[in-house]
């Protein structure tokens, strides 16, 4: 046989099976009519599996692909069934209140909680944020939460992960723990230079005081140093403050170029990070959900049950819908063995067809649901 006798029959076939899919999810949505008038839940996994079953014994040699077709298919038809269904929801409720706070543009004033001092990470990403906000700093992430749970600034700004040194976990167990709403993210490429009292040498360095997560990014540097204890500290701006302030030659931070220039340091290496491509991500967080203009990125924290294919059900809702997923992480659950939700962010926005209806499908068939925001990165 010709291959464009081959083609022509796969044509005629694709037209069958269009129109049979079409009558399927016309049935889909009859089921939806009767699973909402007898308030019947969407999710039916025996029916599912029989379903399965009756495939695998008829498909012989292709039933691994018959087995996804109809995995999707069922997807397909529970998403539609979503959109369709009336029952209330808390996300749906969310969603609502967000689309109605948030205005056309995002605003370029407000109070701002900034974790750190003149010259953090923090305090560049809230000045491209807000060029005219005001900016009030705090000592710790658990300041900048707690300032914007209790009225005292409009947003806050978190770090949220480095593209070399992973998430920034601290900042996820709070936006866990507590209810505020990402509004929008930033992303900054971050440069780190070893600075210290003018004159110093690199010989002559002790102890090198940073934050954790810079520690992190210039790891490779720093194994290449004998002797040098490396300690923690709150902020790289904190670091470069405290070298100042000592007045020891034998200190250093690891800190930026502005921090050179603000505290009058001098630079005793520049660009010391693991890698050149070194990014990280900024969540601008509110008291109140909002989406602005623009917003196409969804961020939740999710948690399944513990079996086989859980996981699996998450993301077939994704790919269902064409969206793709930018962020997938697991954190364990704080007190209890071997539980986890995840972390997850997709490409989408809750105004496109069939995305609010999913958000509600997981809600209904996940241990808990988070709806973080729904939001621009810049």
């Amino acid at each position: 046989m010709e291959l464009s006798e081959i083609r022509e029959k796969i044509d005629i076939l694709d037209e069958q099976m269009l129109e049979l899919f079409l009558e399927r999810m016309a049935l889909a949505e009859e089921i939806a009519a009767y699973k909402n008038e007898h308030h019947i839940p969407i999710v039916n996994r025996g029916r599912e599996r029989e379903i399965l079953s009756k495939v695998a014994r008829q498909a012989g040699a292709q039933e691994p692909y018959a087995h996804h077709l109809f995995t999707t298919l069922f997807q397909l038809a529970k998403a539609r069934q979503a959109e369709l269904l009336s029952a209330p929801s808390q996300v749906a409720k969310v969603v609502e209140t967000a689309l109605k706070s948030g205005e056309a543009v995002f605003p370029k004033t407000g109070t701002v909680a900034c974790q750190g001092v003149e010259g953090a990470n923090s305090q560049t990403a809230c000045d491209r944020l807000f060029p005219r906000g005001e900016l009030r700093y705090v000592n710790t992430f658990d300041d900048v939460v707690r300032a914007v749970e209790e009225g005292e600034c409009q947003f806050g700004v978190l770090p949220i992960e480095n593209s070399s040194n992973g998430s920034v976990r601290a900042a996820y167990d709070l936006l866990q723990a507590h209810s505020l709403f990402v509004v929008r993210s930033i992303r900054l490429c971050i440069r780190h230079e070893l600075l210290a009292l003018p004159g110093t040498r690199l010989e002559d360095i002790r102890e090198i005081y940073s934050h954790e997560q810079a520690i992190g990014q210039c790891s490779r540097f720093l194994r290449g140093l004998e002797g040098v204890k490396v300690i923690p500290c709150g902020n790289t701006a904190m670091a470069a403050q405290k070298v100042a302030q000592g007045g020891d030659p034998g200190i250093a931070a690891i800190s930026s170029h502005p921090c050179a220039q603000l505290y009058g340091l001098a630079c005793v290496k520049d660009d010391i990070q693991n890698s050149d491509n070194n990014y990280t991500r900024f969540f601008c967080v509110a008291k109140n959900p909002a989406i602005y203009a623009g917003a196409n990125r969804i961020s939740l924290i999710v948690g399944c049950d513990n079996r086989p294919g859980a996981l699996y059900e998450i993301l077939a809702k994704f790919s269902a819908l064409g969206i793709n997923m930018t962020k997938l992480e697991s954190c364990p659950v704080t007190g209890r063995n071997f539980e986890f939700v995840f972390f997850l962010e997709i490409e989408a926005s809750v105004l496109e067809r069939g995305v609010l209806g999913m958000l509600e499908e997981l809600e209904r068939e996940c241990v808990s649901l988070h709806f973080l925001g729904n939001y621009a990165e810049i």
